[in-house]
């Protein structure tokens, strides 16, 4: 851990530890560098203790042994995060931040949370509004998506209790938003609606009316409000995090989730594999002896059977082959910087076993050879007459998407879009069509446009490089009526994608 304020006892420093994790993963989305994201989240981490510790001094100088509302731990650091970011921008060192991250900061979504305490978000006040130790679960558990099990031993709850208590603090959360709610300034068209979207959001078979579903289209402030008040369909981690930590919530919220679904979160120090920042040396998998024959034995194999071919190359080449040379000196025994996979690629990668340099030079070899058809084209005329074979095999589609809809809800929606592309990116945009005139409100790990039913989803600048036969994933917010059918007719990069079944 970098230099951050010295615990003051042994419970601060297991609070710190549990904090840098998420403080961290905030930054490094906040940020343009990894470099960047550490020293973001040291000055953040430095200025949220700072103001934890001030507080709790006022708390105890007062004598009332009550301490003034305030945001959980997590929370309130993350908040420092887009304080000390806002700083960065005043002060010149913008430039170390995302692009749209610095958008953000200059309009009125980021006024709200430095603005009028009524007016800020809805999210943000009911959870500031509520007691620490219950604040805190119903962070842990929906935001941090911790396991109930690991959210109790935190806490110190019973572990066989916690889930019923999870839904008293859910209720509670609830109710101090509606409260908020009615103290909102709003104006006469909003006000109306008010008791109408309190009691469409306590049932979840109460249907939203169509004209409600319009003005909450329309209006952010109202479908914030039914977001927070709406305790079933699964809406409500969504509602926290973006209420709380504003822009990139979306984003911090799948990132903790994923982390908490391999295991890493709990302030581990491995927890930076999943945040992307690999502080220390990436992972490598450990080739073995066994594997190493295995592979020169395969590839030798693989080189002499080329060479016995009618046509092939000098005598020289197929003795350096069969000894598990390739020709250009190099031991084919030898995988370099990657291991290779045994499978070969689409029609016209020009390439063929992954890391293998006999396979590789094949494309100097003349033509005759099947696999070099498959593998690209020939500068041979023989090889340009074998064309039409490999057209066949490059008939397969060069992407697979799987649309999943994540959860559900009367008028809304959360969808995971996860993309596999055969071929290496320098970026990515996906499109696809609604069928029920779904409108996206809001996306994570990447920006989108939507032109009546087609949307297009264009990558963040954190996840825009894609490795052949890599996966990218992004999610997102959307409001139906009526129907909810998957979406279809998905390009990348214009061209056409095949959906996964």
């Amino acid at each position: 851990m970098p230099d951050l304020p010295t615990p003051q006892n042994a419970a601060e420093a297991a609070l710190l530890s549990e904090c840098w994790d998420a403080v961290l993963s905030y930054a490094d989305l906040c940020t343009s560098g990894s470099a960047s994201a550490t020293r973001l989240a040291t000055e953040a981490f430095t200025h949220g203790i700072d103001e934890l510790r001030a507080a709790t001094a006022a708390s105890k100088s007062t004598g009332t042994g009550r301490r003034a509302l305030r945001l959980p731990r997590i929370p309130l650091l993350l908040a420092s995060v887009r304080t000390v970011a806002a700083a960065w921008e005043t002060s010149g060192l913008g430039h170390r931040l995302d692009p749209d991250l610095r958008l953000w900061l200059h309009s009125d979504k980021a006024a709200r949370y430095v603005g009028p305490p009524l007016h800020r978000p809805l999210a943000l006040r009911g959870l500031r509004d509520m007691q620490e130790p219950d604040a805190v679960l119903l962070w842990l558990a929906e935001v941090e998506s911790l396991p109930m099990s690991a959210v109790a031993r935190r806490l110190g709850l019973d572990p066989a209790a916690a889930s019923s208590e999870l839904a008293q603090v859910r209720a509670l959360f609830r109710d101090r938003c509606h409260r908020n709610h009615l103290d909102t300034p709003m104006d006469a068209h909003c006000r109306s609606y008010a008791r109408l979207l309190d009691a469409v959001t306590r049932s979840p078979s109460a249907e939203t009316p169509e004209d409600l579903s319009r003005h909450m289209a329309r209006c952010v402030e109202c479908a914030e409000a039914a977001a927070c008040l709406r305790l079933h369909g699964g809406g409500l981690p969504a509602a926290l995090s973006s209420g709380v930590i504003g822009w990139g919530g979306l984003a911090y919220l799948e990132r903790r989730r994923r982390a908490a679904e391999a295991g890493m979160s709990g302030g581990r120090t491995d927890a930076a594999v999943d945040t992307g920042l690999n502080e220390g040396k990436p992972v490598r998998p450990r080739i073995g002896r066994t594997g190493i024959l295995v592979t020169a034995v395969l590839v030798s194999a693989l080189a002499l059977t080329v060479s016995l071919m009618p046509v092939g190359g000098s005598k020289g080449d197929d003795a350096n082959a069969a000894q598990g040379e390739s020709t250009d000196g190099r031991s084919v025994a030898d995988p370099g910087p990657t291991f290779p996979s045994g499978s070969k690629t689409k029609s016209g990668s020009g390439t063929g076993t992954a890391g293998s340099p006999a396979v590789a030079d094949s494309t100097s070899r003349p033509a005759g050879n099947s696999d070099q058809e498959a593998q690209g084209e020939s500068s041979s005329p023989a090889g340009k007459q074998g064309g039409a074979k490999g057209s066949t095999k490059s008939a397969a589609p060069d992407c697979r998407v799987k649309y999943e809809i994540v959860s559900e809800w009367p008028d809304g929606f959360q969808a995971t879009v996860t993309v596999t592309s055969t071929k290496a990116l320098a970026t990515w945009s996906l499109g696809w069509t609604f069928k029920d005139g779904q409108r996206v409100g809001q996306m994570w790990d990447g920006t989108f446009t939507q032109d009546d039913s087609h949307v297009t989803a264009t990558a963040a600048d954190y996840n825009k490089t894609v490795a052949a036969n890599g996966t990218f994933t992004f999610g997102f917010l959307g409001s139906w009526t009526g129907s909810n059918s998957a979406a279809r007719n998905f390009t990348l990069n214009k061209a056409s994608c095949q959906a996964a079944g």
